[in-house]
This record gives structure tokens, sequence and C-alpha cells, in this order.
């Protein structure tokens, strides 16, 4: 397991940019207490890591239009990875693809904007030649909807923060 490079400070501003995702780097050093040099380092730090990996919208497909959504879990054919990565990447409903481990080669989340939309993308994936078999389930609900910042609350800091603000047990 890798080291935990977070600090209390770094969940702060994480936290703060998601709370305020217009926020620019002075409001994010108001709302985090911390002068906003350090808000603007730490930032760069983070971006230079790839732990923020993007500042991309989050885009409500179904307010978008897209309200059917499924999982499809494929099997493919051996060795054919990078086959199956180029044909999905060309399906328009395609919105991510995982390769896995399990029953299944890679799981696919894909949406359409109806039920014959769906089975047009379902077709296409089963269309692909590296795909040689495919299971999907549609999604009726979300439960819990994509989230980061419970589980990157759960590192433990190797080290404290030096903005006086957060300290060891300083925080206000």
């Amino acid at each position: 397991m890798a080291e935990p490079t977070l600090d209390e400070l770094d969940l702060a501003i994480l936290t703060a940019m998601h709370e305020y995702q217009k926020a620019g780097i002075l409001e994010l050093s108001r709302r985090t207490k911390v002068a906003r040099a350090t808000v603007q380092a730490r930032i760069a730090r983070m971006e230079a890591a790839g732990v923020i990996a993007s500042y991309d919208p989050q885009i409500d497909i179904t307010a978008a239009g897209f309200d059917v959504q499924a999982f499809v879990t494929l099997e493919i054919a051996q060795g054919a990875l990078d086959l199956v990565t180029a044909e999905l990447e060309a399906i328009a409903g395609v919105l991510e693809a995982y390769a896995t481990t399990g029953s299944g080669d890679v799981l696919c989340r894909i949406g359409a904007d109806s039920h014959a939309g769906l089975q047009a993308v379902l077709l296409s994936i089963d269309r692909a030649g590296a795909v040689v078999r495919s299971h999907s389930v549609v999604v009726l609900s979300t439960v819990v909807a994509r989230r980061t910042l419970p589980l990157l609350r759960t590192a433990t800091p190797t080290h404290h923060s030096k903005a006086p603000a957060y300290r060891s047990g300083q925080r206000t």
C-alpha cells in the first residue's frame, strides 16, 4: 500500500474545492484559513502528483436527457484488451470501461436516451470483434453517487501541515 501523501491541510483544500467548486484560490484560502500562496502551492503540488486529475465539470447525463444507464460485463478474446479498448472508445454510449478480475474481463458503464438507444449501444458492443460475450444490468437508481472524499479522509497523514491553522490539534 502506498504511503499517504496528503495531510490535513491538503484534505481541507480538497474538501473546500469539492464543496465550493467555483471558488478561486483567494476564496479557498479564506475557507481553509491559510495563506493564498500556501493554497496555490498545495494545489500545484497535488496537480503535479496527479491527485487533482481534472477540472472538468461534473455532467449529470440524466439531466442532459440520457436517463437510461446500464453496466455491461464483457468477456473478451484472450489478449484483445487493446483491440476492445479501441472498439469501446468508438462507441459514444460507452461512458467508462475498466479491465477487471472475476468472471468478466471488462466492466463498462453505458448511457442512452431511451431503451431503444440502450439496445443500440448494446448491439454495437456485441458487434465489437474482441467481445465474446456480454452481460448487462440496467441501472434503476443511484444508491451512492461517485465520491472520493470519504476514502481520502481515511488516510492517516504521515506528517502534519506547517500551516498554523493545521498544526496538530489547533484547527478551529
